[in-house]
């Protein structure tokens, strides 16, 4: 009974183009980056070494998480980590899962973590040069994200302006675990530099988490935990833009969950909102209620999905948050990427899937 059905929801999802929202391009080692540094930064790289607020510096993060998070059948038979080889991901994912475009969340080496600011500022304009030679330039159909050193706000200005102008470029990327919440004033610039080149900011959990503690008690012990804190610190994160007034001095801002779940947004708007009805003299610089700002302003990727037992409560999330809110992703090449042939497990009319899988995202990112 099982193969039926599962060719059928196949042969569904492979009439259906999908841009995928989450790819992520993984260097094979750090020399890849090095024809896009200075001799400086070359030689302060192989001296050096990062300079980050993470004790296990070299090593797999803490907490631990098996095979680095990776898919044990995404290695390159070249050797190189999963995410490192071009032809593997077309053969494994881009062609056999209809991806008309994909979206690439750089994360490895990207200097977003790098406590050293000129040396993040040099290798995020690398790791921007690397995404265009070693992945853009082989497929039209992968659209890179500029990559920011968000605590060096001048710098991320100068590298959202010399990227804007570049089709090959579709949002901009930041690791929402910044030095302090994202909302503040400290932020803006970058915030300002987004909405002047139309492009939406995505906000993707770090393989790092720049030194602080993932979770609001301290550290956890097992990586199921800090998996879990992707969605709980996008909360914080989404909290802090809306109640620091972003939304009313950048109205056009555009701001893209990536990772971190979805079905937290509808109890947090009406939390917000109940606080907002009782507080609300606190925060005189907002005019809406924070739920509608929540609503306007983010968009949220599909994976990791909730899979509720009842199909009708994720159904019922999804009206909340808005059909045209939602972008398809898979994560690839992690553990927990999600097939489009087997994602999202319940009855969609062809309208709202065309939305979620494809259409959404095209509007977002203005594609072709």
């Amino acid at each position: 009974m099982n193969a039926p059905v599962r060719e059928t929801q196949q042969s569904a999802a492979q009439k259906l183009m999908v841009v995928d929202c989450d790819i992520h391009p993984i260097q094979r080692s750090a020399l890849d980056l090095h024809p896009f540094l200075s001799a400086q930064w070359r030689e302060h790289m192989s001296t050096f070494g990062p300079h980050v607020r993470q004790g296990l510096v070299e090593q797999t993060m803490w907490p631990r998480m098996m095979a680095a998070g990776q898919r044990a059948d995404a290695y390159p038979a070249a050797g190189g980590p999963p995410g490192s080889d071009y032809e593997l991901m077309r053969t494994q994912h881009l062609d056999p899962n209809g991806i008309e475009f994909g979206m690439l969340v750089a994360l490895s080496k990207g200097g977003m973590e790098e406590r050293n600011q000129d040396f993040a500022k040099a290798l995020a304009s690398a790791t921007n040069d690397w995404q265009i030679e070693a992945w853009v330039k082989k497929d039209a159909r992968l659209r890179a994200g500029i990559v920011v050193t968000a605590e060096d706000p001048p710098a991320a200005v100068a590298e959202i302006e010399k990227r804007a102008g570049d089709p090959a470029f579709s949002q901009i990327i930041i690791a929402p675990r910044t030095g302090e919440p994202l909302g503040r004033r400290k932020y803006w610039p970058i915030f300002a530099a987004a909405e002047a080149a139309g492009m939406p900011v995505g906000l993707h959990p770090a393989a790092i988490p720049g030194g602080h503690a993932s979770s609001g008690a301290g550290w956890p012990t097992y990586y199921m935990q800090e998996h879990f804190t992707f969605g709980t610190g996008a909360e914080a994160v989404a909290v802090s833009l809306v109640m620091e007034g972003v939304f009313e001095r950048f109205p056009k801002l555009r701001i893209a969950m990536i990772e971190s779940g979805f079905s937290w947004a509808p109890a947090l708007g009406w939390r917000m909102d109940h606080m907002f009805e009782r507080m609300h003299k606190e925060v005189p610089h907002l005019k809406r209620r924070p739920s509608e700002y929540l609503r306007d302003h983010f968009w949220f990727a599909t994976q990791p999905i909730e899979e509720p037992e009842n199909p009708q409560h994720l159904i019922d999330v999804f009206e909340w948050l808005g059909w045209d809110r939602i972008l398809f992703s898979t994560d690839y090449p992690h553990w927990d990427f999600d097939d489009p042939r087997q994602a999202i497990r319940v009855r969609l009319t062809d309208a709202q899937r065309s939305a979620i899988f494809r259409d959404n995202a095209k509007a977002l990112y203005g594609l072709p």
